[in-house]
């Protein structure tokens, strides 16, 4: 029979994966840049296959790597419920959480599956609201956990997921090239709605509001039907849309960034398992701006991760 796969050692392969980095992995899973590399060596060996490919001075997933990846979470994830299952102190209680519809849409349904197995005995109530009415609520003491678009001049996050946000229009439409640009966009308090103005503003470009709503699926109907142009984060362009870039006449936006917010005195040990399913489940897409070798390392995780992501159908984020 053969010998079983050493859970440490995927566990610090899909650290290198996630961080883009041996360096950034080795703090992540508290070993020194030499012990990773050698439990990366005794893994390949173990699979006969190599796992990582130089590249210049940087390390790259190979083709074995990358089928390896989906295996290793998979494995993880399977010990980890089979240890929960087990565990004596299993969490018990209710908890709500609010998220904005589309991040319910996208994101919701993994994180909820994977707490309900290894917290069988907690129930979960989720409420969709946008992020600036999930924020007032949890203020309230309505909500534990509320799931939101990070904006540091209204409201505290924790920060668990970064990426870009782009311009986006309809493939088959030509939209974008009108002397004054439709836009589909939020209600007047959103963020991005203003955001996108002034950098339209900026940009010399004549704009009108044609459609606004709080509805994630409305405004990217409007951009599918080839009525409006939208912002978009990169997990979220779906088949059928076009990215635009400043060649287009349309200015480079500040990456997005999804970020927790959780209510004082909430129960802790529920608030903090279920933040940490949620930080878990986000926390896999290397942050804009992030260095050169942790692209090349993750560019076909990365590729395979945003292609999930579309064919998901994601859609536009609540402000």
């Amino acid at each position: 029979m053969p010998a079983p796969l050493d859970i440490d050692q995927l566990q610090t392969f899909v650290a290198i994966v996630d961080t883009g980095s041996f360096t950034r992995a080795a703090d992540k899973v508290f070993k020194t840049q030499s012990a990773v590399s050698m439990q990366m060596r005794r893994l390949e060996e173990r699979v006969g296959k190599t796992l990582f490919v130089r590249d210049g001075r940087l390390n790259r997933l190979s083709e074995d790597g990358e089928r390896m990846l989906g295996y290793a979470r998979r494995i993880i994830r399977l010990n980890n419920e089979t240890i929960a299952a087990f565990d004596d102190q299993q969490l018990e209680g209710s908890i709500r959480i609010g998220t904005p519809d589309d991040y319910a849409d996208r994101y919701m349904p993994g994180i909820i599956a994977r707490f309900a197995k290894t917290n069988p005995n907690v129930e979960l109530y989720i409420e969709c609201e946008p992020s600036v009415e999930l924020s007032a609520r949890l203020n309230r003491g309505e909500l534990d956990v509320a799931l939101v678009t990070h904006n540091p001049r209204e409201r505290t996050s924790e920060v668990v997921r970064t990426e870009p946000l782009y311009w986006v229009t309809s493939f088959n439409h030509t939209v974008h090239e009108d002397t004054v640009v439709p836009l589909a966009v939020g209600r007047r308090s959103c963020n991005w709605r203003n955001l996108a103005c002034t950098a339209l503003d900026s940009a010399g470009r004549d704009y009108q509001v044609l459609f606004t709503s709080w509805s994630a699926t409305v405004v990217a109907s409007a951009v599918l039907s080839g009525l409006a142009v939208s912002l978009l984060p990169e997990c979220a362009v779906r088949p059928g849309m076009r990215i635009l870039s400043p060649a287009d006449g349309f200015p480079s936006l500040e990456p997005a960034q999804i970020g927790l917010m959780k209510r004082p005195g909430a129960p802790t040990a529920l608030v903090n398992a279920i933040c940490g399913h949620i930080a878990a489940s986000l926390d896999n897409i290397t942050p804009a701006g992030a260095e050169d070798n942790a692209k090349n390392l993750g560019q076909g995780a990365s590729s395979r991760r945003d292609n999930r992501s579309r064919a998901d159908g994601a859609v536009l984020p609540a402000w």
